[in-house]
């Protein structure tokens, strides 16, 4: 049960955000899923930037007190009433002055049931988005429907006149798509969806990851698109969220096609960075469960590499779940071959297990307790030409190994995760 002061805080918060919303009736895009929803979000932003005024929200503004103060425009007043006093002073300003956006791109995250509920009290979204339903937090939903019915909410809540974009990929998010009174649009890699793509590849210069390509299929056209700056297979769905709500703005596919080929992935989600000793990282350290995390080492066991590392720390709000999927975790490695392997974390020592288990050598897998002898063993083994993929839940601070490990750590606050002053204070606890 939340403090009473955080529930009047957040149905003040939403009082204030509705007013806005009416004064200024933009067109919301309302983005959900278990993983994905922030790259879709991005993606989403990137393409509508093109032709419209659009606001995104950010940081982790993707909560009952993010949403309202993304659609106010001001930033959280924490523990400061001065600071909450200016955000009235900014909501008063945002009634007041014009020029607000004329699209709202919001990522909506659901965590509890309810939340979904809460956030449609007060958004009336012109398109839904469903990436897709997986494991995330399963611990507070008991299953995997129950995730999909919290999030099928958005969809249910999309009028006749209105769109829902699903993931058509997804069993349980392509399901939602029979009850939805909007237009369904579903997008992925079958080739019998309204928007798919093919031929996806990974491109090369002078041997370091140039991105990837694929084609996008819809209406009978082929249309090329180059993710100059991405990386993993899974931002292909994000792409075709993107592509999906672009054609529904009416947007041209060329067009479309130009605006994602500077996309560049959120912090913290799969980036390239330059490492130790003239290695590559693979900082993917935001958050993880095992899609997500499976999704990572699947783009590492495409990448042409001298030596491929996974560091590796547990997966939380798992419940149940959460000796299945490090399990899964740890076949997934066995079966790429990766050279090395280090754990960081109880839950993952599940993952160990089934390495060995599955005949991995016990030789090239290490375990740490705490990030610095990580970083210090990392920094003895890794050489050029090395791709290192960092991951783990937010809990377990993976960003803390990637800042040791780069080749410019004075550039950590610019390039990685949790880097405000606060986070970095805040001392790692074991989850």
């Amino acid at each position: 049960m939340k403090p009473k002061k955080i529930l009047l805080l957040e149905n003040l918060l939403r009082w204030m955000a509705t007013v806005v919303l009416r004064r200024h009736q933009p067109q919301i895009v309302a983005v959900t899923g278990s993983v994905g929803k922030t790259s879709a979000k991005t993606a989403i932003s990137r393409v509508l930037a093109s032709k419209f005024s659009v606001r995104e929200n950010q940081k982790n503004y993707n909560n009952e007190i993010g949403i309202p103060l993304t659609i106010i425009g001001a930033e959280s007043g924490g523990r400061n009433i001065f600071r909450w006093l200016w955000v009235l002073i900014k909501w008063v300003f945002t009634l007041i002055l014009p020029g607000y956006p004329k699209v709202l791109v919001l990522e909506l995250g659901v965590d509890r049931p309810g939340d979904m509920a809460h956030f449609m009290s007060f958004i009336q979204p012109a398109i839904g988005i469903v990436t897709n339903v997986s494991a995330s937090h399963l611990e507070f939903f008991a299953t995997l429907e129950k995730i999909a019915k919290e999030k099928g909410t958005l969809i249910k809540a999309l009028a006749s006149s209105k769109v829902a974009l699903l993931n058509g990929d997804d069993e349980l998010a392509s399901q939602m798509g029979s009850t939805a009174k909007a237009r369904v649009l579903k997008f992925g890699l079958n080739p019998k969806l309204e928007i798919n793509a093919s031929h996806i590849i990974y491109n090369y210069e002078g041997g370091r990851p140039d991105g990837l390509s694929f084609k996008l299929n819809y209406a009978g056209k082929n249309i090329p698109i180059r993710l100059k700056h991405i990386l993993g297979e899974h931002y292909v769905y994000a792409a075709l969220a993107a592509v999906a709500t672009g054609i529904v703005f009416k947007i041209n596919l060329v067009e479309i096609a130009q605006a994602l080929e500077e996309l560049k992935p959120p912090i913290g989600r799969l980036n390239l960075l330059a490492g130790l000793n003239g290695s590559f990282i693979l900082d993917d350290t935001y958050n993880a469960s095992p899609v997500s995390t499976l999704a990572a080492l699947a783009t590492l066991g495409q990448l042409q590499a001298k030596r491929k590392i996974a560091v590796l720390g547990d997966m939380l709000e798992l419940g149940t779940q959460s000796e299945m999927g490090h399990r899964e975790v740890g076949r997934r490695i066995a079966e790429l071959k990766l050279d090395l392997v280090i754990v960081m974390g109880d839950r993952m020592h599940d993952a160990v297990r089934e390495l060995i288990a599955q005949g991995f050598p016990a030789s090239q897998i290490m375990d740490f307790k705490d990030h610095g002898a990580a970083v210090a063993a990392l920094a003895e083994l890794v050489k050029e030409g090395d791709f290192i993929l960092v991951k783990g839940s937010q809990g377990m601070r993976m960003e803390k190994i990637v800042e040791g490990l780069l080749a410019e750590p004075n550039q950590a606050k610019n390039l990685l995760c949790r880097q405000t002053r606060q986070w970095r204070k805040t001392p790692y606890v074991k989850p």
